[in-house]
């Protein structure tokens, strides 16, 4: 029987990624004259965009210097972050898990402010006693170690949890550390071929309580 649900947070919760794709493009093409591909942005999504950089370095006669480009990412996202929106369906999921008195927690590869910060905009913070972070591990996703850290912070055992995810490098993780995985895509991920053992949904509203007692 499942005790615990683990969400991962950018693309999951919110979607983050398909506002942090736009912004990337719009910036590289404006500061570079690069033209950004979802696939290679999506390769990185999950996980850390150091790949990422280092294949856009390759194609540029001089490489970009990437505090600068950070800092300009950052601005521009915060003139938009007001709009990001809850995942359709997640917050109805999150009530009917905790009514049923199933243990939640998040685990990203982002930084804990990061989550938190958002976690409180929404009011959702007092819905998730236990977030794993990248501050919490050596790697980070696709790497099992986040969750593992999150399986010993909640009490259970591998199979006593679920995943939830949005990405290929995210749904990896979970399997790794043995977690069922539901994977439910976004605008930028959809596009991904996910592990055999994932398992694929359009939305929160097909979240499959029926694991809950398996």
């Amino acid at each position: 029987m499942k005790k615990a649900v683990i969400f991962d947070f950018d693309g999951t919760i919110i979607d983050t990624e398909s506002a942090w794709f736009d912004i990337y493009q719009e910036i590289l093409k404006e500061q570079h004259g690069f033209d950004l591909t979802l696939e290679e942005f999506v390769k990185v999504v999950g996980s850390t965009d150091g790949a990422l950089f280092d294949f856009i370095d390759q194609s540029l006669e001089v490489p970009m210097d990437r505090t600068i480009f950070h800092d300009q990412v950052n601005l521009r996202f915060e003139t938009i972050r007001e709009q990001l929106a809850l995942r359709d369906g997640f917050l109805d999921t999150v009530k009917q898990l905790k009514q049923r008195g199933v243990l939640l927690a998040v685990a990203s590869s982002s930084r804990l402010t990061w989550i938190e910060g958002f976690l409180k905009q929404y009011g959702l913070l007092e819905y998730f006693p236990i977030i794993v972070s990248a501050e919490d591990v050596e790697e980070v996703k696709p790497n099992p170690a986040i969750y593992n850290v999150a399986l010993e912070r909640l009490g259970v055992t591998a199979d006593e949890a679920i995943a939830v995810e949005d990405s290929y490098n995210g749904s990896i993780a979970a399997i790794s550390a043995g977690v069922h995985c539901l994977i439910i895509p976004n605008d930028v991920t959809r596009s991904l071929s996910f592990h055999e053992k994932g398992q694929l949904i359009e939305s929160f509203a097909d979240f499959d309580y029926a694991l809950l007692e398996k």
